[in-house]
């Protein structure tokens, strides 16, 4: 069975996520329909990219991904179908692609199917639902688009290594209020080597071992682990990490190996 997921800001109280959906299922009944999520924060694409960058490979090859996040009609803007260790991506060209992908893709093509203009303020129920629905039924790119070469590009905030520190900063917060950070497992390996270290964060709160799993310390303590993402995740266990940890988006975290 074909798959299209949806990775979107749309939320859950409006019509736009029926819309959608229904727009989808006229034109590819026996399709089904994956919620990734549609209730990443209103044109948040670094936080729509860390989720769909973590769990479309999950997914079955040949699945496509639709992204709705920024996508509302702009001269500047191109909209993109691409092709990515063997999955479809349909987005816009709005640098949430450059965030997402850690090789360049296998194939891209600018989408030049010709918009609806009852769909002129949410080409996500047309043009996008047309490109998904003809890469889910088994059609190639270029019956699509015209290929390209190049994406806009955004960077993400990377960890800065300073002798035997590593500067970091919280990325991402979950719905369990674990927090995230941009230091992956294969980068702390890389500096570790072995050696001890203390996590430094706010409120002058220090960690020192690396847990394998949540429930490693007693309920309501403190942890640091690398979790499904594999960047290093600071939680309380069965606790709320952000909230009583005082952590938010964008703080500094510090590794200081002994």
């Amino acid at each position: 069975m074909a798959i299209i997921t949806l990775t979107t800001d749309l939320g859950d109280k409006d019509i736009y996520q029926a819309a959608l959906k229904g727009s989808i299922l006229k034109l590819l009944p026996s399709v089904n329909i994956v919620d990734i999520t549609n209730n990443v924060s209103a044109f948040n694409i670094q936080q729509a990219a860390f989720i769909l960058k973590n769990s479309f490979h999950y997914f079955p090859d040949n699945t496509v991904h639709l992204i709705g996040i920024d996508t509302v009609f702009n001269n500047n803007t191109k909209y993109l179908a691409i092709k990515y260790k063997n999955h479809y991506f349909v987005g816009a060209d709005n640098g949430i692609f450059s965030l997402m992908f850690n090789t360049s893709p296998d194939e891209m093509v600018e989408i030049n199917i010709m918009q609806d203009l009852k769909f002129l303020h949410f080409p996500l129920a047309d043009i996008f639902v047309k490109a998904a629905c003809h890469l889910a039924s088994g059609g190639k790119l270029e019956e699509i688009g015209e290929p390209i070469d190049t994406i806009e590009k955004k960077m993400n905030l990377q960890p800065v290594v300073e002798k035997n520190v590593i500067k970091g900063s919280v990325i991402y917060i979950d719905s369990f209020q674990n927090v995230i950070t941009n230091i992956t497992k294969e980068f702390f390996n890389s500096i570790q080597q072995g050696r001890r270290f203390i996590l430094y964060f706010k409120r002058n709160e220090t960690i020192s071992d690396l847990s394998w799993h949540y429930s490693e310390v007693p309920e309501g303590e403190k942890l640091c682990l690398f979790g499904i993402s594999d960047h290093l995740e600071i939680a309380i266990n069965k606790g709320n990490a952000s909230g009583l940890l005082g952590l938010n988006l964008g703080d500094s975290v510090i590794l200081d190996f002994q």
